[in-house]
C-alpha cells in the first residue's frame, strides 16, 4: 500500500492544509484528500509543487508498505 505521510510533515511543521494549499495553487479539496489518505491519484505536478514548496525528497511525502505491515492499515473515511 502507498502512504502519503503529508499530515505528518504538515503537523510537524505547523502549516494548515489551507495555508499550503496558498502557498502551492493546489485546490484545497486536493490538499485534503491527499491529508486524510483518500486520494486514489496524484498529479506529477502536485508532487513537484508538494516537494520544492516543503523542500522535501518525493521519498519523505510518499511511502510503500507492505500491505502485511501494521503500518498499512487503512484510513477511516
Amino acid at each position: 500500500m502507498i502512504r502519503i505521510l503529508l499530515s505528518s510533515i504538515l503537523g510537524e511543521r505547523r502549516i494548515t492544509q489551507a495555508k499550503l494549499s496558498e502557498m502551492t495553487g493546489i485546490r484545497p479539496n486536493t490538499i485534503n484528500e491527499l491529508y486524510h489518505e483518500y486520494a486514489e491519484r496524484v498529479s506529477l505536478q502536485n508532487l513537484d509543487l508538494l516537494c520544492k514548496t516543503l523542500d522535501i525528497e518525493l521519498d519523505e511525502l510518499i511511502k510503500f508498505v507492505p500491505d502485511d505491515s501494521p503500518e498499512a492499515k487503512k484510513p477511516n473515511r
